[in-house]
């Protein structure tokens, strides 16, 4: 690899020390490095010459952005972490130069990590995004109990009230559907995580589907006829409201998020370290 493309979080590298490092360390030593800040860049902020990987300075949350902005490009994405807790982000700081001599090397292996499309009816109207940890449904506005309809591949599966629904890729496995209770998975492995959010039953679990499978979510009305009003949300960053009558489905993009992998380190060994910070 010789080209990359740098997206910083300005926010966690504010005086642009780690973005210059590591910029003028890939030139030193035969490389190209252009750099962007991560809060405002766009697939059209590409140079014209082909980019060998795109190198993301930040955190999670970062990456998470990078990877529905370029996801038409089919560049590998590298997460250099700069904030605290970070799964997706696996390049620590203190580690830069080493990680860099390794992709100028060809020493790395890309995993390609599914992604989510959510294909939102909004009063007849329809809107298509893109997750790669998750799409949540949550509510917005005051504290209440919503209410869901689910189906999956049109067979009616349950009827919720929660706080809110996730649904998550292996990759987002251990984001918000870990913190809600849903199980670990590792990131590689391709299936559909349904959680709900702060369930009001006593026995309500997550469910794991197959990676075929479509999930479609109604917003019913609520309690004594109300009206429900809910967020959308893909990756944290992008939000959609919904309200009664209207319905997301979710299921598998046709397209995935290559991410590189410098170190052998198995995916329980991380998990492990990372639970123990």
């Amino acid at each position: 690899m010789k080209r990359f493309y740098l997206i910083t979080n300005e926010g966690k590298d504010p005086e642009g020390i780690y973005t210059k490092r590591i910029a003028e360390y890939i030139r030193k030593h035969g490389g190209d490095a252009v750099c962007v800040d991560g809060e405002r860049f766009s697939d059209e902020q590409l140079p014209g010459e082909s980019v060998d990987c795109i190198l993301v300075l930040g955190g999670d949350g970062t990456l998470l952005r990078a990877a529905r902005n370029m996801m038409d490009n089919d560049i590998p994405l590298l997460g250099i972490n700069l904030g605290t807790l970070g799964y997706l982000a696996e390049v620590e700081s203190a580690n830069l130069e080493a990680a860099l001599d390794q992709l100028l090397r060809d020493d790395f292996t890309r995993e390609e990590r599914m992604m989510l499309v959510g294909q939102v009816d909004k009063q007849g109207t329809g809107e298509e995004n893109f997750a790669l940890n998750d799409i949540v449904i949550s509510r917005c506005g005051s504290l209440q109990i919503l209410t869901f309809h689910i189906y999956v591949n049109g067979q009616f599966l349950n009827s919720y009230s929660a706080d809110g629904i996730i649904v998550a890729t292996p990759t987002g496995s251990t984001g918000y559907n870990m913190s809600a209770g849903g199980p670990i998975v590792e990131p590689c492995a391709r299936l559909l995580l349904l959680t709900p959010i702060c369930p009001h039953t006593l026995n309500t679990r997550s469910i794991i589907l197959a990676p075929e499978d479509e999930i479609r979510i109604e917003i019913p009305q609520g309690r004594d006829g109300h009206l429900q009003t809910v967020e959308a949300n893909f990756d944290g960053s992008h939000k959609i409201i919904l309200q009664t009558g209207d319905h997301i489905v979710i299921s598998k993009a046709a397209k995935t998020t290559g991410i590189l992998k410098l170190n052998t380190e198995s995916f329980l060994s991380v998990l492990h370290k990372k639970m123990s910070e």
